[in-house]
């Protein structure tokens, strides 16, 4: 215990030093909310890879790698896809005019591109922002309370304000700056724990054929792409679900979808602000895709070897209060697979470290969620529709605040989850906010890079469609398949998830509602200008520098 708290005692002491140095540069707003524009590739890289991960990956993929085995790969496909979509074919048409419009934040952006002069679409992406990033960043304090808990035998409830009081601390000090250098630190520990522990698990079980065979023996569907059959509600797999069948693809489906977020997320795209140059992107592109390759395939096989070498009665229940501690479902103990395995395997230092590594996870996206919803607050409502004369140490000041106003409602919001269920999985807990952010703005963002007759109504709609969308799908739809007995609608749907269909719903709405809206037409009728500079580039001397 003393050499595990050692480990974790270094990992704080390094975050508020990173804190406190950031602190030192940070001059305006701009530094607060985008350093300046001024970072490198291997800062935005590894900064956007860790942010857009979470605890989902160590605790929540690792755990779905022990439940359905290689399906879990097709996570890992959509990630890659989505990654390698938004560094490849977005991040330059973003910086471009981002520089062009000297945005600092997402909002900023929409409300020039779209020549929105009302300050709704700032405000529908602002309200958005502070809805969803509460619930997303609660997720993670559920998060932080089970990984202290499964490795070092603390209280929930301890253990999440533990976590979330050195995000606090680093954060409100230091800005984006102390958020990115933090998220590089912490992004290199996450790969290298994600690396290392495979390896470690696999010398264990004594090479290929032994790991093959281990898993054949507890389920052939584990070795297979569409997975083993869903389980009832007692853990046992319904007879005859198995094999390749609607409910499998629609699964495979919402495994792939989940690589959607990477294409125009916020938390994610500040980060294409915030690069000094576009010349860095190209770099950036392969550290992210590697980044992306290496820890999530790692996480997976984290899983799935930890399924052949352990049993579930091996590992401890997240909450031996309400889990039938001598014989718990896989359901019921896959979050924990990466913290037994650690502790097992590895000596006691290096468990402290993947105590470190887990909380990693879970900081580098509280602390990125947090300063984009405070951004969103500040200058996009704030500043910008009530105070538009507000000096940057106000807005600072205001923004350091409202920062620890929505931690704390996000915290309390995580206390909420942990005291309502402690069994419900982190998994698919975390993607329900990652949904929300994402279907509220990839389509939007997408579209404002590739297509000019997007108009400010149509990216409004679009907004508020997929918004909805996640609740609707989530939450209304599956009572209607009841009530009308489509039970099997209700397993397809949980399947799919809800983050494809509410995207989709808003792609849809933004196009239709565009093409209908002749008056907002014309406004952006200028837009294939913007569209064709973000593509090509800027042209010197012709009035393409950027703020022209």
């Amino acid at each position: 215990m003393t050499a595990q708290l050692i480990a974790i005692g270094l990992y704080v002491a390094a975050l508020l030093v990173i804190g406190f140095i950031a602190s030192r540069r940070m001059h305006d707003i701009r530094d607060y909310f985008a350093s300046g524009k001024r970072l490198g590739f291997i800062n935005v890289a590894f900064s956007s890879r860790a942010t857009g991960e979470s605890a989902w990956l160590l605790l929540g993929l690792t755990g779905m790698g022990f439940a359905v085995g290689v399906q879990a790969f097709w996570v890992v496909l959509g990630e890659i896809i989505g990654v390698a979509g938004a560094w490849l074919f977005m991040a330059k048409r973003f910086k471009r005019l981002t520089d062009r419009y000297d945005s600092l934040t997402v909002p900023d952006y929409l409300e020039s591109r779209f020549r929105d002069s009302s300050h709704w679409l700032r405000l529908i992406a602002a309200g958005a922002l502070v809805i969803f990033v509460p619930i997303y960043a609660a997720a993670q304090v559920h998060a932080a309370g089970g990984a202290f808990y499964d490795f070092l035998g603390w209280n929930h409830y301890v253990g999440a304000a533990f976590g979330f009081a050195v995000v606090l601390l680093y954060i409100t000090q230091g800005g984006f700056t102390a958020v990115v250098w933090s998220d590089v630190f912490q992004g290199t520990l996450m790969l290298l724990g994600l690396v290392v522990l495979p390896i470690v698990a696999f010398m264990e079980i004594g090479g290929f054929t032994n790991l093959i065979d281990s898993i054949r023996a507890i389920n052939p569907d584990l070795l297979t792409l569409h997975g083993p059959a869903p389980a009832n509600e007692a853990g046992e797999q319904i007879a005859g679900a198995g094999g390749w069948n609607a409910g499998s693809i629609f699964t495979v489906l919402g495994f792939i979808a989940i690589g959607i977020g990477f294409l125009g997320s916020p938390q994610v795209f500040v980060r294409f602000i915030s690069i000094k140059s576009e010349k860095e992107i190209n770099k950036g592109t392969l550290v992210a895709v590697t980044w992306t390759t290496l820890a999530l395939s790692g996480a997976v096989c984290i899983g799935i070897l930890g399924r052949a070498i352990f049993l579930p009665t091996d590992i401890k229940p997240i909450d031996p209060e309400t889990v039938d501690a001598v014989a718990p479902t896989v359901s019921a103990v896959q979050d924990s697979i990466l913290p037994h395995m650690a502790e097992v395997l590895l000596p006691a230092f290096f468990t402290g470290l993947f105590i470190a590594m887990v909380l990693s996870a879970i900081m580098s996206t509280i602390d990125s969620l947090l300063v984009v919803a405070s951004s969103a607050a500040v200058r996009d409502y704030w500043q910008k529709t009530r105070h538009p004369d507000m000096s940057d140490e106000r807005l600072v000041s205001t923004s350091r605040k409202l920062t620890v106003i929505l931690a704390l409602i996000a915290f309390a919001l995580g206390i909420g989850i942990l005291l309502y269920d402690k069994e419900q999985g982190i998994f698919w807990t975390i993607i329900f906010g990652w949904s929300g952010i994402a279907a509220t703005f990839c389509p939007t963002i997408i579209l404002s890079l590739f297509w000019s007759k997007l108009t400010s109504l149509g990216a409004k709609c679009a907004m508020v469609a997929g918004f909805l969308g996640v609740p609707f799908f989530k939450f209304g739809l599956p009572p209607v398949f009841r009530a009308i007995g489509k039970d099997d609608w209700v397993a397809y749907l949980g399947g799919l998830d809800v983050l494809l269909p509410s995207f989709i719903v808003g792609f849809v709405v933004a196009i239709v509602v565009s093409l209908l809206d002749k008056s907002g037409q014309a406004k952006v009728a200028d837009a294939g200008i913007d569209l064709d500079f973000a593509k090509r580039g800027p042209s010197p001397g012709n009035g393409d520098e950027p703020g022209v």
